[in-house]
């Protein structure tokens, strides 16, 4: 029973695990300063550590940074980016007219290349070659590409996202979160091209095709922070690389970015930055550029990777059964643990929470998962871990055999039946002893009546 009990705890602990990995590895820090931005996520991409978040999972429009996802949907369904051709129609360019889009200035009966157009899409940000892109991937039908988007979407675990466009204007319909965009943003930097596309900031190219077929064109990046000879350098951040701005009357500036220093590298999504005022004035300072160059100097100078849990330290013990001459049994993490906190924060400043039945039966084998921890700093969980058993231990058939009776001789039930066989017992003298009383007195009745 105690066996059967301890495999069902140990079975919830491990569902509680595969979903719980969403909301591990957080730890939201003090940056000493207000972004300007309205939602925020800095994540470290060598523990995917959370350290930072402001309104993080609050639905906003993410303008061209859509098109990260736009990326990711073109680049797996076109087998071949660079031998695929695709040619321009004036249909899809005459889709864009009146937007006052970004594009990239590609022509009709162009003919290019995907690789090309995902450069023409990413670089200068050209809404053109993103519709392109997606009436091709779709079959004439955007649409239909956009129901790929979404069904990416769910698939890299967005809650908060909902693509109505290829392109990013705007549209009611059209919105993610700042989490949910580096979800999509981290699993297109782990596809060929995507990173190398994303940190140019010049991108040259011939249509192979076309009326300008072999003439050469020079496309510019739209992100300061990687490009310092535009506006003189005023947002320029060395250390940065890529990744895509956005920018909508409605969804203000935004920026996904990364950057990498010291040996440490980080993802910042800045959205909502204001583009105008109170007054409905045009603001000219770029709150999400300064937000995230801001951001990665705070990471860069504050925080440090720190080991906290060493697998083979010991996590706790736990009472242990049937095992001779051994009553407790020493726990282990089923991994290293390390992750990114404050230089002047001790690694034991992170608590450790342990998640254990009262006891284990034997037999127990080495690396049997006996519960969890969870473990958290400034009151909030960073992650969870195994706890699993340190040695194998052999279960004593004498102690458990005398386990066994001695569980059977005090269960409920047997203290009920032999209640009852004792009251039978009772009855049965008490019944005898009157039939014995009345059979005597029958014999004196019997004796006094012959005299």
């Amino acid at each position: 029973m105690k066996k059967k009990a301890l495999s069902l705890f140990s079975l919830l602990f491990t569902v509680c695990i595969l979903f719980s990995s969403v909301t591990a590895n957080a730890a939201v820090f003090n940056i000493g300063f207000e972004p300007n931005s309205a939602a925020v996520e800095l994540v470290n991409l060598d523990t995917n550590t959370v350290v930072y978040q402001k309104n993080a999972d609050t639905r906003r429009e993410p303008a061209s940074t859509t098109k990260i996802m736009t990326f990711i949907v073109a680049s797996e369904h076109i087998k071949d980016l660079e031998g695929t051709k695709i040619t321009v129609s004036k249909a899809v360019v005459d889709k864009l007219l009146g937007t006052g889009s970004s594009l990239s200035g590609i022509k009709e009966n162009d003919q290019l290349t995907a690789l090309q157009l995902l450069n023409c899409m990413l670089v200068p940000s050209g809404n053109d070659a993103a519709l392109v892109l997606a009436d091709f991937v779709g079959n004439g039908d955007v649409d239909s590409f956009v129901d790929m988007m979404n069904q990416k979407a769910q698939e890299l675990g967005c809650k908060g996202t909902h693509f109505a466009n290829p392109h990013g204007l705007h549209d009611d319909n059209h919105y993610t979160t700042a989490h949910d965009l580096y979800l999509i943003t981290k699993y297109a930097m782990s596809l060929p091209h995507f990173s190398e596309i994303t940190s140019q900031t010049r991108y040259k190219y011939k249509p192979v095709g076309g009326p300008d077929a072999g003439k050469q064109r020079t496309l510019s990046t739209t992100n300061y922070l990687i490009d310092k000879n535009l506006l003189g350098g005023e947002y320029f951040y060395t250390y940065a690389k890529g990744i895509k701005t956005g920018h909508t009357d409605e969804s203000g500036y935004c920026l996904v970015s990364s950057a990498t220093f010291d040996g440490y590298s980080y993802l910042c999504v800045a959205l909502g930055a204001p583009d105008v005022d109170a007054n409905g004035k045009p603001i000219a300072k770029r709150g999400e550029m300064l937000d995230s160059a801001a951001l990665y100097r705070w990471a860069f100078t504050n925080l440090e990777l720190k080991p906290i849990i060493n697998g083979t330290d010991s996590i706790g013990e736990i009472k242990l059964n049937y095992a001779w001459n051994k009553d407790k049994m020493l726990l282990v993490a089923d991994k290293n643990y390390s992750t990114m906190l404050p230089k002047d924060v001790s690694p034991s400043s992170v608590i450790i929470t342990k998640h254990l039945p009262a006891s284990v039966d034997a037999p127990v084998k080495k690396g049997d998962i006996i519960g969890t921890a969870t473990l958290s700093y400034a009151g909030q969980n960073l992650t969870t871990v195994n706890l699993v058993a340190s040695e194998s231990v052999e279960r004593s058939e004498v102690l458990h055999t005398a386990d066994t009776v001695k569980s059977i001789f005090t269960s409920v039930w047997f203290m009920v039946i032999a209640g009852i066989i004792v009251l039978l017992v009772i009855i049965y003298i008490i019944l005898a002893l009157i039939y014995n009383r009345k059979k005597k007195n029958l014999r004196k009745v019997k004796k006094y009546r012959r005299m």
